[in-house]
């Protein structure tokens, strides 16, 4: 898969995604759309619409025209890429997609959304049957809702939409806020590795369900540490670090360490530190220099649930 596939689904469930609404849903729900994880299948397994799909599908159409569903993001942001996921759909597939986007503010009715300006981000593009399509966007406009076309109908399994978070911060003005976190506009940057998971789980939403769902790495054998760098939602001040170990019970680091980087300078936020597994830890840190990253070292190795770095923006 191209690299884009890395950065954060903005259209997750999890992230705050929704879809909020569809032109048919007859077979199987809208909903499924957004899931996490892969699309599961049992043949054979049939209810009273038919075989039961873990995806989109929609009936076969008898007029002209052409099934859509509408996606709220969870996290507004630029859009760097598409996934058109068939998985599972094999002679009810729809022959060809097409996605396009809007930014509209506040909280829109679906009515509403109909009448908005939307921008073509993916062509109309062909569609084979249980196969995941990747479509790369460019540009950098923001976007908070995509609108998902299939021609003429048929079933998708998943839409996932990978880009980087845009917040409006408007609302926090004068206020504290996680400056790390990924639905303020907080991003992952690098990371050493991500042998188990990806490194954006750590600054997610909500909290993990299960170890998978924060960040984790490989044993080092080299006797070195690995990191990532966060890149903060805007350049502030941090007041509280929460290093999270939940779920992480013989695989957590023995110790972090939190480095602030403002253009070529580096700050201390927080000394080497040692962790607990299965832990949150919150530390009251005493610098009083902005950053615009944080680089995150843990030693030697293993995972960390969630970083929440809390203070204001400079």
């Amino acid at each position: 898969m191209p690299s884009f596939t890395h950065l954060p689904d903005l259209a997750l469930r999890g992230h705050g995604g929704a879809v909020v609404a569809a032109s048919d849903e007859a077979f199987a729900e809208k909903e499924a759309l957004i899931r996490p994880g892969r699309p599961e299948f049992r043949p054979a397994t049939f209810g009273g619409k038919g075989q039961v799909y873990d995806g989109w599908e929609t009936r076969r159409r008898r007029e002209p025209g052409h099934d859509w569903a509408l996606v709220r993001l969870g996290l507004p942001g630029v859009i760097r890429g598409v996934v058109v996921d068939t998985a599972w759909f094999t002679g009810n597939h729809p022959s060809s997609a097409s996605v396009e986007a809007a930014e509209v503010a506040g909280h829109p009715t679906p009515a509403e959304l109909a009448g908005a300006a939307w921008t073509e981000i993916v062509p109309r593009s062909p569609l084979s049957g249980d196969a995941a399509h990747p479509f790369e966007v460019t540009g950098e406009r923001r976007w908070t809702h995509v609108r998902l076309n299939i021609f003429p109908d048929g079933g998708v399994a998943r839409l996932r939409v990978h880009g980087e978070p845009r917040a409006d911060l408007s609302v926090y003005e004068g206020l504290g806020l996680d400056l790390a976190a990924m639905a303020n506009g907080g991003l992952v940057t690098a990371c050493s590795d991500a042998f188990y998971s990806e490194p954006h789980h750590v600054i997610a939403p909500g909290l993990p369900r299960h170890q998978a769902e924060g960040w984790e790495t490989a044993r080092r054998r080299d006797g070195g540490n690995d990191w990532l760098v966060i890149r903060l939602a805007g350049r502030g001040l941090i007041r509280v670090a929460e290093i999270d170990t939940t779920h992480l019970l013989h695989n957590a680091p023995a110790a972090v360490t939190l480095t602030g980087l403002d253009g070529d300078r580096e700050v201390e936020l927080l000394p080497t530190t040692p962790l607990l597994p299965d832990t949150p830890h919150r530390f009251r840190l005493s610098h009083t220099e902005p950053v615009e990253r944080v680089r995150v070292d843990i030693h030697p190795d293993g995972g960390l649930a969630r970083v929440r770095l809390l203070g204001t923006l400079a």
